[in-house]
């Protein structure tokens, strides 16, 4: 359904950005203001200095208590993990960049506070917006954020807020903070739209928590728009328009009505299992990052964890997870999952995030972490960094069915190492009688090319395999698909790609292993009926999308699914893939 069919007024501008968070927010702009807060330089006497340290000192403690209130508004609404976003913040403040380096620059140089702090948070996000790696890049505007509110603090400005909200709006900002994005929840805003911004912000994260309609990296939104002005939020498509006539606000209307109507049939099928109309059972699981997704995992009746990445744990703090707080959140994962399973991947981050804790020397980052030292890699390298989880993991096994799963595998001898490492621990905890599971299984994941080459060999090593399609694809195209200059190479359905599907799922089945799929992939209703048809046996999906794939697999029909996959197979072009998905969704079951 496209509401935007009709003509456009004169008045009428449409922006395409990212879409953050799901939903279709129709309302008045509340534009907050994106105040030029200019900075000049000047000198400070001598016998000012102290002076000018101690107001900048107070400026960073009025910032840190905002961001502890912020911290506690999160706690309450959405729990632990996402109060943990506030963390990102209070550690800036903390930063030797804040924290030394501003109050040096006042002393040494008698500069102004707002001086000194400008160019520390410049040279900070300079840094930043060279790194290789998404998170990264974004946390600059983290950086931006923290620096932001000490310099309002510092000049005594308070600009306006979504606290300022007297009627249901359309928030449109150049950034908003966690802590505007949270009082959201409590007032007007219907949804929001701002310049800057990606998927991975925290603003993005929190607004997919809340349900809040959301499009950012709109670039110059502010500009366009006015307070007042009549403004459609269309977070499926990352679309915003401005002035939109009333026949294309009446279409959106209906369209809400209708996705919100499909969201409630879609919540009939919770207790229903995914299997098609001819009897073809499917495991249909979660990706999470935390434990606190699981109250969503369960609510949308998902038959376990398919992939509960680890990574979450490493970020945002400034020391390594203990034992103690791997174990804390598997084991409740396994408890909360049961009698269903979770897969446990170990950790998956590269050496560039692990520099602040000051490991084995990482002193820099990496020229390209994509291909550099990531995930089991890593892990071999630091294996007591690997050991530390794996006991967690496997003490967690003895609470719930647990499995645990090795990424980034590029061949046997690796996964091989990895393994031994997992039989030592294993004989650790015997020796030291903590109990666990004697038959976990093990598993590893099918992401680099190399892995899918040779395919046949892992399966007859491996327990299971589960394909992850995000790298496997950007891999095996030589495509950055954050990268818009080649994002629209990045090609799910690309023959190569359905080929190592293919190839993969064949190994692990005359091995008498299963295979599963935690990629994006595994959530694109397009692609169900071919993986459905190649023999896919585990789907694993953010949990939102459990209801609509769910649908999906129920709507079809095994028997033809496989012959759709055979007539893709002898000739996977897109042309053909098209016209044969077309046919197979016209069809009546």
């Amino acid at each position: 359904m496209n509401p935007v069919k009709q003509g456009l007024s004169t008045s009428t501008r449409v922006f395409k950005g990212i879409s953050a968070s799901p939903g279709i927010a129709i309302g008045k702009a509340f534009v907050l203001e994106d105040v030029d807060l200019a900075v000049g330089r000047w000198q400070v006497p001598p016998e000012a200095v102290k002076a000018e340290v101690a107001r900048f000192r107070l400026a960073v403690a009025d910032t840190r208590r905002e961001m502890l209130a912020t911290q506690q508004k999160i706690l309450k609404l959405l729990g632990k993990s996402h109060a943990r976003l506030i963390e990102a913040y209070l550690l800036i403040l903390d930063d030797p960049l804040i924290s030394k380096d501003v109050v040096r620059n006042i002393m040494q140089n008698r500069v102004n506070a707002e001086f000194a702090l400008s160019e520390a948070v410049a040279g900070a996000v300079k840094a930043l917006e060279s790194a290789s790696d998404e998170y990264f890049r974004e946390r600059r505007h983290d950086v931006l954020d923290v620096g932001r509110k000490i310099l309002l603090h510092l000049l005594g400005h308070r600009p306006q807020t979504v606290e300022d909200l007297k009627e249901p709006s359309v928030v449109v900002a150049h950034n908003l903070t966690p802590s505007d994005t949270i009082h959201m929840r409590t007032n007007y805003a219907e949804g929001f739209a701002t310049d800057i911004g990606g998927k991975t912000s925290h603003t993005a994260i929190l607004a997919n928590s809340l349900e809040i309609p959301a499009v950012v990296g709109l670039h110059e939104i502010t500009r366009n728009v006015r307070p007042g002005d009549l403004i459609i939020v269309d977070g499926y498509t990352g679309t915003v328009i401005v002035n939109p006539l009333p026949d294309v606000v009446e279409n959106y209307r209906r369209e809400r009505e209708v996705r919100l109507a499909e969201r409630r049939d879609l919540e009939r099928l919770r207790d229903q299992p995914a299997q098609t109309q001819d009897a073809h059972r499917l495991v249909l699981a979660a990706n999470i990052d935390s434990p606190d997704e699981m109250k969503s995992v369960l609510s949308h009746g998902a038959d376990g964890v398919g992939l509960y990445r680890t990574e979450y744990l490493y970020l945002n703090r400034s020391s390594l997870p203990t034992e103690e707080d791997h174990y804390a959140h598997y084991a409740k994962v396994a408890q909360s999952m049961l009698p269903h399973s979770v897969i446990i991947r170990t950790l998956d981050i590269g050496g560039d995030k692990l520099m602040d804790f000051g490991i084995g020397g990482i002193t820099k980052s990496e020229p390209n972490p994509f291909l550099g030292l990531r995930g089991v890699r890593l892990c071999l390298k630091y294996p007591d960094i690997f050991r530390t989880q794996i006991r967690a993991i496997l003490r967690a096994s003895a609470m719930g069915k647990v499995k645990i799963m090795f990424p980034m595998i590029s061949g046997v001898e690796e996964f091989c190492a990895a393994r031994q490492v997992l039989r030592d621990v294993m004989s650790d905890l015997r020796r030291e009688g903590v109990p666990f599971d004697e038959k976990l299984e093990v598993g590893l994941m099918i992401e680099v090319p190399s892995a899918a080459l040779v395919v046949d060999f892992l399966a007859q090593e491996a327990d299971f395999m589960s394909i992850g399609t995000n790298d496997l694809i950007q891999y095996t195209l030589a495509v950055d698909r954050i990268n818009e200059e080649v994002a629209h190479l990045y090609e799910p359905l690309h023959a190569s790609i359905l080929r190592l599907i293919a190839q993969t799922i064949k190994a692990g089945h005359d091995a008498g292993k299963w295979v599963g799929m935690c990629g994006e992939m595994a959530g694109d209703p397009e692609a169900t009926p071919i993986l459905i048809g190649l023999g896919l046996d585990e789907f694993s999906v953010s949990p939102a999308l459990i209801p609509k794939v769910k649908k999906t697999i129920r709507d079809l029909r095994f028997s033809e699914c496989q012959a759709l996959a055979q007539e893709i197979m002898k000739n996977p072009t897109r042309e053909t893939i098209s016209k044969t998905l077309r046919q197979i969704k016209n069809r009546a079951f």
